[in-house]
């Protein structure tokens, strides 16, 4: 069954830590709840935590600049 990803939800890339405990995936969604849809598929086996994350392009756009 793969991923058990819905339509739409895109996986984009993972890491684990160091002690192999924890596995990073950074999704790609629309619609948070594809998200959702694709954490329910799992919630026997794993525990979520969920962060939203933008691009640096956009977080350096939203960074005031002092007007020197």
């Amino acid at each position: 069954h793969g991923r058990l990803s819905p339509e739409g939800l895109t996986y984009l890339d993972s890491w684990v830590d160091a002690k192999l405990e924890r596995c990073f995936q950074l999704m790609e969604a629309a619609e948070i709840s594809q998200l959702e849809e694709w954490m329910a598929r799992w919630a026997d086996l794993v525990d979520f935590e969920v962060f939203p994350v933008i691009s640096s392009a956009e977080a350096n756009e939203r960074v005031p600049r002092s007007g020197s």
